[in-house]
């Protein structure tokens, strides 16, 4: 599964810095989408899985969606933090187009192939 594009628009108020507010909804976004199709661990009582950041499974360079904020600004209200505001959605919005264009919703992260199969399957 691959994320290609995706848009934000964010209201947060009085913006003072619109390049730090967009460069903080593109993190996010980035971020949310490797946990949501790559990123999980595990833990016994010896050890955790995987064991070293060389192996940990994130979204890699070549797969990182090209990302379109639109900053919505409204001088009248106070300034809001909306830096992690980008998260959670990213999130929801995979999860609703995966589910959208197959008719079928997985519930559990990441989305790696094998919860694809079985949703499908």
């Amino acid at each position: 599964m691959r994320v290609a594009r995706a848009f934000a628009s964010t209201d947060a108020g009085l913006i003072i810095n619109p390049d730090g507010l967009t460069n903080q909804i593109e993190g996010g976004i980035i971020q949310s989408t490797s946990w949501t199709l790559h990123e999980e661990s595990s833990s016994t009582r010896r050890a955790s899985c995987p064991r070293d950041w060389a192996s940990y499974p994130i979204l890699t360079m070549p797969d990182v969606p090209k990302v379109s904020v639109g900053l919505i600004n409204r001088p009248e209200e106070r300034p809001l933090g909306a830096g992690e505001a980008s998260q959670g959605p990213t999130v929801a919005a995979i999860a609703n187009a995966f589910a959208h264009a197959t008719g079928r919703r997985i519930r559990d992260l990441p989305f790696h192939p094998e919860r694809v199969k079985s949703a499908l399957g």
